[in-house]
């Protein structure tokens, strides 16, 4: 009789055990509830701006000509692979633009950053003066190189003082230098990035594995080719992979030098898409432009993310 009356007196089981379940499941879904606010705002900020551009890139839109808005449907991507003179070569040049700059900054941030790896008298003042350019804006930047580019009191009058060229002499006004001088002007921005990516992923490689190197006879050389390289793969590839993007969209730096001249000779395809969306107010066919820029810079990653097989093993 009394274990009758326990067992009739006892609180059924389902209630506590579903309020167990509710009270375990909530700590799962906490970190998804904080992590909300700012998914809504990334969404808002990122996904609406792409989906407006790709609406765009199918509609006539010019503010200042409203009696042609309308729906064009793909006429802005046949415009722009069979009628505009300019859209190819454009991309031929950004695509020049990209290859040249990631290659020598990749080879010049390599450099620097096996040197300041080292351990020398002044270490911390070298690594300061390597890394300094990156923290400087793009602005300001072009503003740097406008005045050492500039003829009248720039690098060209210093070299003619010394008998080396003429009086007057632009860099930026002649085809045939204009080329070198952006790209010089853009190493100095840009080498940084690599020498600071590729430091911090050296810091981590064991020092053991080149003491055991250098018991079996290994040289500098295949230690650096055997080691160090396998080591920075993934940093190589990432840093390699974010800057093609970054140099692909550059805008500020080649339109205070250049603005896209002289004679077109500098104008990337997002600097033609900004003149005519700024210029010419046609935002229609800047979006198709724009679009198109996005779904090449979408393949061109996913297929080199797939050849270098990032994330995978070094060997």
């Amino acid at each position: 009789m009394a274990q009758a009356a326990a067992v009739a007196k006892a609180p059924p089981a389902g209630p506590p055990a579903r309020r167990r379940r509710r009270t375990s499941a909530t700590p799962r879904r906490l970190p998804y509830l904080l992590i909300a606010p700012a998914g809504l705002l990334m969404l808002g900020f990122i996904a609406y701006p792409v989906i407006s551009v790709f609406y765009y890139s199918l509609q006539n839109y010019n503010p200042t000509k409203p009696w042609r808005n309308g729906f064009a449907g793909f006429d802005n991507f046949v415009t722009a692979f069979t009628s505009d003179p300019d859209f190819w070569s454009t991309l031929g040049f950004s695509l020049q633009w990209v290859v040249v700059q990631v290659v020598l900054q990749l080879l010049l941030g390599l450099g620097l950053a096996l040197v300041v790896n080292q351990t020398f008298v002044g270490r911390g003042l070298a690594r300061a003066m390597v890394f300094s350019p990156w923290a400087v804006s793009g602005v300001l930047t072009s503003s740097i190189w406008m005045l050492l580019y500039n003829s009248q009191t720039g690098i060209t009058r210093y070299l003619a003082d010394a008998g080396i060229g003429s009086y007057g002499t632009s860099w930026l006004s002649d085809t045939a230098t204009v080329f070198p001088a952006v790209v010089t002007a853009e190493l100095w921005r840009g080498v940084p990035f690599f020498a600071i990516l590729i430091l911090a992923d050296l810091q981590s490689v064991s020092k053991d594995l080149y003491e055991a190197a250098e018991v079996d006879g290994a040289s500098r050389m295949r230690q650096f080719f055997h080691i160090t390289l396998p080591h920075l793969k993934d940093a190589i590839i990432l840093s390699t992979l974010l800057r093609a993007v970054w140099e692909f969209n550059n805008v500020d730096l080649l339109y205070t030098l250049t603005g896209g001249g002289p004679a077109g000779e500098t104008t990337t395809l997002p600097l033609r898409i900004a003149s005519i969306a700024v210029d010419s107010h046609d935002f229609g066919y800047a979006s198709a432009l724009t679009s198109i820029a996005f779904v090449i810079l979408l393949f061109c990653s996913m297929i080199y993310l797939r050849l270098s097989k990032f994330g995978g093993d070094a060997t």
